[in-house]
């Protein structure tokens, strides 16, 4: 198995029996790092989870991904609108980086900060 991202450090794991040495040892080989879950954890992955199937419901099951690149730029546009624009109920609607409810927009972010650019057209 290899990997072209250099960004993969490490591999978190269950302690699940299917995990043995064999599969570790395909990760070590490419200087991945395995790290097992605390033992006796069952809901230790559960916020990891809950970002994965969020992600899965309201990015990736709606679009076609090319490659890495193409992964990556579409992750941080919904990292961005997640973070400056998407209501949050336990924050009573508010996304977590707003002090007030945003305006809708309808051109999207093109600095990465959480305020629009609007153009003089």
């Amino acid at each position: 198995m290899s990997f072209t991202g250099d960004s993969l450090r490490f591999l978190i794991r269950d302690r699940d029996a299917k995990y043995s040495e064999p599969f570790d040892a395909v990760f070590a080989a490419d200087d991945i790092e395995v790290v097992p879950t605390a033992p006796r954890t069952p809901r230790m992955n559960a916020q990891c989870e809950r970002v994965i199937g969020t992600l899965r419901r309201e990015v990736l099951d709606h679009l076609l991904i090319w490659n890495e690149t193409h992964a990556r730029q579409i992750l941080d546009a919904y990292a961005q609108h997640y973070n400056c624009h998407r209501p949050h109920q336990a924050r009573t609607q508010l996304p977590p980086l707003a002090h007030e409810h945003p305006k809708p927009i309808s051109t999207p972010l093109l600095t990465g900060s959480c305020t629009p650019e609007y153009s003089a057209a």
